[in-house]
């Protein structure tokens, strides 16, 4: 599936007028909020992907780092999760799920959150993750719709995972590169929410499968302003552009080039 095709299909369906409802699908916020009283809400997200790293220990623990962000990208508290698995009937040992749902638990409880269960389902191709639930008090939710002019922009991690596990894919990425970014997608974005909440912060989003212009396109989408990017002062990890030159590029770049390119522009003196 391309960037816009399930907002394409969403948009298909008639829309709910419930009051509770405080953020749904309709900017293309990391979570949805549900209102438990004027006060407090529940904040819910899922999120799953095939193995993007060889170490099924480290692709349980970004996956499970991967969906609790989301809830962390809305201001909230995660609390409770259920696995998702995809899982083929013959050819891969039980012992590789037990170890990619033990990496899932550790990142887990790291966060302290309850595993309550799961499904799992025959598949051709290994699929983790988790859907996640958590809590928010209504006066801390943060959308992506909310940015201001004269805003800056904070990343709280280096970009270049895909372009380093396309490379792996490939089994030529180096192992010091192939460590950092491992590092880097297991790390919570637990300490950064907290931190959001303390100061002023307008909006928040996570960085996943859009890359940054998608995600930020979103932003200003939602937000009506425009966002401006000095490539020079983003972090990047380590081998990530020596791969860009390479032509290690994630699957979905192309895609998301096409869906994103009519409202990106760059400036001449970004090198391809």
């Amino acid at each position: 599936m391309g960037p816009g095709d399930l907002d394409l299909a969403l948009r298909m369906l008639p829309r709910q007028h419930l009051p509770e409802v405080l953020v749904g699908y309709e900017n293309a916020d990391d979570a949805g909020v549900y209102a438990l009283t004027p006060e407090l809400s529940l904040v819910q997200t899922v999120d799953y992907f095939p193995p993007i790293v060889d170490d099924p220990h480290t692709y349980g623990q970004i996956a499970a780092a991967n969906a609790l962000s989301d809830i962390y990208a809305m201001g909230g508290t995660p609390k409770t999760a259920l696995s998702i698995v995809g899982f083929p009937a013959k050819g891969v040992g039980f012992e590789v799920l037990g170890e990619i749902m033990r990496g899932g638990l550790d990142k887990l409880n790291e966060a302290g959150v309850a595993l309550l269960g799961g499904h799992s389902v025959k598949d051709d191709e290994i699929k983790f993750g988790y859907a996640v639930t958590g809590v928010i008090e209504n006066r801390n939710i943060k959308q992506n719709k909310n940015a201001r002019a004269g805003d800056r922009l904070f990343l709280t991690k280096a970009l270049g995972t895909g372009l380093i596990t396309t490379a792996l894919k490939k089994g030529l990425a180096g192992a010091a590169h192939v460590r950092t970014a491992s590092e880097s997608m297991v790390e919570l974005n637990r300490r950064a929410a907290e931190l959001a909440l303390r100061h002023d912060v307008d909006a928040m989003t996570d960085i996943t499968g859009f890359g940054l212009a998608g995600h930020a396109l979103e932003v200003a989408r939602a937000s009506k302003v425009a966002i401006t990017i000095d490539h020079t002062r983003l972090p990047i990890l380590p081998g990530a552009l020596d791969y860009s030159r390479a032509g290690f590029c994630a699957a979905g770049l192309d895609s998301n080039r096409e869906f994103y390119s009519k409202r990106v522009s760059f400036d001449s003196a970004v090198s391809a």
